[in-house]
């Protein structure tokens, strides 16, 4: 990926610009909180869309399509000391398991609607659910997909790419590396390269799968009664959370605290935001696999820096804890798809500077099966 970022090492964050309680989540007040970030990294990048009309319209004619649930969570809100928590559950998604479904395979669906899709190969690099989306949705439209995954992805994860017909290349260590194959197959082969994730001179596609992720907070806004005080949001690169503070911002206003989960391991957002700039972060391999990206999405992170209020990093214990205790409430999930739920069960301590207290309405997107 041709990026120009300034590179920082996982964890190396400015200490006067965080609010640091004890040695574990970090958690940083949004400077740029309704302006968002200048300079000239972002000037040609676009805002999230918040429109959420063309994903519906198409969702309304796919047989696979269905509203996914919104539970309400007693056991889960008496445990965190709130008044009231609601879990957007998108384990069952079109039958692919999260909310990645609603992405990659809606943009497929716009080709094959300008009669783009059939026979045309679409070529990506994934960590997990994105690459079921491009493979699903070549799949029903007649295309083809090849999907880079890293060395560390699971083979089960490859088997299920190859059991919905996409051929599965592996390439490098980490996500980064296996996006820096999938960029020069698609070059050299006349691919069309579908990328979750945003740089310079890369936006069309990727701002179109945030787009598609719309939907899912289109059913939230249909059907929850009072807009919650605080809306957790997990991210990697950051398509689902810049989408999702960008719709919620739209319609809820300032009436909804929204905060970006991140692994400490793969600080992206954070540290661009504590840096005033796009960085590239260095760390571990992550357990949370899902959200263990090191560079950040410029369309997402342009949005956040304007609409989210505050980022937080979670630890790797926290993460595998908040999975674990999620399961206790028959709710089971990753430490990536629980990583909103692990701020609010594993870490009491930071509640007041987080505002949850006993009249907070939390909301929570619950985004894959235990599965992955």
């Amino acid at each position: 990926m041709h990026f120009t970022f300034q590179r920082i090492t996982s964890g190396g964050l400015t200490p006067l610009a965080l609010l640091t309680h004890g040695v574990d989540m970090k958690i940083l007040q949004n400077p740029f909180r309704g302006m968002g970030l200048g300079g000239d990294a972002l000037a040609d990048i676009p805002f999230p869309s918040t429109d959420a009309s063309a994903p519906l319209a198409l969702l309304a004619r796919c047989p696979r399509a269905a509203q996914t649930p919104l539970h309400d969570a007693p056991e889960v809100a008496a445990a965190s000391g709130v008044a009231v928590v609601r879990i957007k559950d998108e384990r069952g998604r079109m039958g692919l398991g999260s909310f990645k479904a609603l992405g990659a395979a809606y943009v497929i669906a716009r080709d094959a609607a300008e009669g783009r899709a059939q026979g045309q190969t679409y070529v990506t690099a994934s960590a997990g659910n994105h690459g079921l989306s491009v493979a699903a949705g070549a799949a029903a439209f007649g295309a083809q997909a090849v999907i880079y995954i890293a060395e560390t992805v699971p083979e089960s994860f490859a088997d299920r790419l190859r059991g919905m017909g996409a051929e599965v290349v592996r390439s490098g260590a980490t996500y980064e590396a296996s996006m820096e194959a999938a960029m020069q197959a698609a070059g050299q082969g006349g691919h069309v390269l579908l990328s979750d994730s945003s740089w310079a001179g890369y936006t069309d596609r990727p701002y179109r799968v945030m787009e598609g992720y719309l939907a899912l907070m289109a059913e939230v806004l249909a059907q929850i009664d009072v807009p919650p005080t605080h809306l957790f949001l997990q991210a990697g690169v950051g398509g689902l959370a810049g989408a999702a503070a960008a719709i919620a911002r739209q319609e809820w206003g300032d009436q909804t605290r929204i905060m970006v989960v991140e692994p400490e391991a793969a600080p992206a957002l954070i540290a661009s935001i504590e840096a005033g700039m796009p960085v590239e972060t260095t760390g571990p391999v992550s357990a949370m696999g899902r959200l263990d990206c090191k560079v950040p999405s410029l369309i997402a992170l342009k949005g956040l820096a304007r609409d989210a209020d505050d980022f937080v990093t979670i630890t790797e214990a926290e993460g595998t804890d908040g999975a674990a205790r999620a399961d206790t409430f028959g709710f089971a999930t990753t430490p990536s798809g629980g990583a909103g739920m692990s701020v609010l069960l594993t870490c009491a301590e930071h509640r007041a500077t987080l505002g949850l207290d006993a009249s907070a309405r939390v909301l929570v997107i619950l985004s894959e099966g235990p599965d992955g």
